[in-house]
């Protein structure tokens, strides 16, 4: 096996699969109670069925409080856009700067605009191959 396909193995076999989607429309708080209902805490976010955002309870929180929006405000205004997110074939190397760069928690994993999984920061370094 070669290094490539170690580490698109080691991705896919750490991705957080059952990862939720909504449509830009739906309200931050029926997007909240799905968080809660749910226990995780990201939704990627979609328009015309292609991922473009994602929401977070982070993004919930201090968004909807710190602007005083109404509960019925759209995700689409509280999402974090443009989505950053890597393909399966990303090394995880590059995925880990990615998110320390870009200073974010939750990685989509995406393919031909479909969403495969999602990497957790929190997850990585207990799970990060030996170099």
């Amino acid at each position: 096996m070669n290094n490539g396909e170690t580490i698109q193995l080691w991705i896919k076999d750490n991705l957080y699969l059952s990862v939720l989607s909504l449509n830009s429309t739906v309200s931050a708080s029926d997007a909240a109670k799905l968080l809660e209902d749910s226990k995780t805490s990201a939704i990627v976010v979609l328009e015309n069925q292609i991922p473009v955002g994602i929401v977070t309870n982070r993004d919930l929180m201090i968004k909807i409080v710190a602007h005083s929006y109404p509960l019925d405000t759209p995700i689409r205004r509280v999402m974090s856009t443009p989505l950053i997110s890597i393909s399966p074939k990303t090394d995880i190397r590059d995925a880990i700067d990615l998110m320390i760069n870009k200073k974010i928690r939750k990685l989509p994993v995406i393919e031909n605009d479909e969403v495969l999984g999602l990497i957790v920061a929190s997850e990585i370094s207990r799970k990060m191959p030996e170099s």
